[in-house]
C-alpha cells in the first residue's frame, strides 16, 4: 500500500463559491478540453451523442434545489471533483503506488504507468471523484491542471487550473491554502468556508463556500437581493448601479 507525506509544503487546492456559480458547466467543459490534448489524455467519451452519453469527466457539476424550514426554496448548483484531501484513502488503498499525494504542494496524482484499474481508490474515496477510463483500464481524476500551473511559458495570471481560468462568475479561486495569509485562505476565512463531509476525516484540501441568503426589501430573508449603490448621485456609476438594478429586478 502507498503512504503519504508527513506534511507537505504547499496545499494547492480551490474554493468553489456556491452563492455566485451559476451551474453553466464551462469549468467542466473547459477541463475537459484542458485535459483531452494534455497529461492526461485521452479523456474518453462512451456514446456521446446517444441516449445515454456518458464518459471520463473530472469536474461534474450537480444541481440541488432545496428549501429551508420556511418553506423557501433555491437553486444550489454544485461543482465537484477531487479534493486533494489531506489524509487521502484514495493513496492508501492502492497497491501498486499509482495514486499518490506529492510532498512539495498536496496534489494528488495517479501514475497511470503503473496503475493495474483495481478500481480499490474509486470504491475509498467517498466524494466518487475517480473516473476510470474503460478503454485505456487506468483510474484517471482531477489533476489541478499539473502541467497548466507550473507552466513557465504561459503568463502568470494564466497559471491556473482550466476551471478556475473559465468561470465566467469569478466563483472558483485557487491558491495555498496552507498558508493563513493567501487570499484564498482569507476568503475561506471571510466567509465560513468549510470541508465536504467533514464526518469522513478525510481533511480534503478544497473548500466550499455557503450560500448567502437571500433578503427582500423589507429586511426580510430569501428573496433575491437587489443590487444597492453608495453613490447617490445621478452621474457615473451610481447611475450605472442604479440602471442595472433596475434591469435585474
Amino acid at each position: 500500500m502507498t503512504s503519504l507525506p508527513d506534511t507537505t509544503a504547499k496545499k494547492l487546492g480551490l474554493v468553489v463559491d456556491l452563492d455566485i456559480c451559476v451551474g453553466c458547466h464551462a469549468c467542466a467543459v473547459n477541463c475537459k478540453e484542458w485535459n483531452a490534448s494534455a497529461k492526461s489524455a485521452p479523456l474518453t467519451d462512451y456514446d456521446p451523442y446517444g441516449k445515454k452519453p456518458d464518459g471520463v469527466w473530472f469536474n461534474r457539476v450537480h444541481t440541488y434545489e432545496t428549501t429551508d424550514d420556511a418553506g423557501h426554496g433555491q437553486t444550489v448548483h454544485f461543482p465537484r471533483s477531487c479534493l486533494h484531501c489531506e489524509d487521502a484513502p484514495c493513496v492508501t488503498v492502492c497497491p501498486t503506488g499509482a495514486s499518490y499525494k506529492r510532498e512539495e504542494d498536496g496534489i494528488v496524482l495517479v501514475n497511470e504507468d503503473i496503475c493495474i484499474g483495481c478500481k480499490l481508490c474509486s470504491w475509498a474515496c467517498p466524494y466518487g471523484a475517480r473516473e476510470y477510463d474503460e478503454n485505456e483500464g487506468v483510474m484517471k481524476k482531477c489533476t489541478l491542471c499539473v502541467d497548466k500551473i507550473y507552466n513557465e511559458n504561459l503568463p502568470e495570471e494564466s497559471r491556473v487550473p482550466a476551471c478556475v481560468s473559465t468561470c465566467p462568475a469569478g466563483a472558483r479561486s485557487f491558491g495555498d491554502l496552507g498558508d493563513p495569509e493567501s487570499e484564498v485562505s482569507k476568503l475561506v476565512a471571510a466567509r465560513g468556508g468549510y470541508d465536504l463531509m467533514p464526518e469522513q476525516g478525510t481533511k480534503p484540501v478544497n473548500k466550499y463556500l455557503p450560500p448567502r441568503p437571500r433578503q427582500d426589501g423589507r429586511g426580510g430573508d430569501k428573496a433575491p437581493r437587489m443590487l444597492t449603490s453608495a453613490d447617490d448621485s445621478t452621474e457615473g456609476a451610481g447611475l450605472i448601479a442604479r440602471w442595472v438594478d433596475k434591469i435585474l429586478s
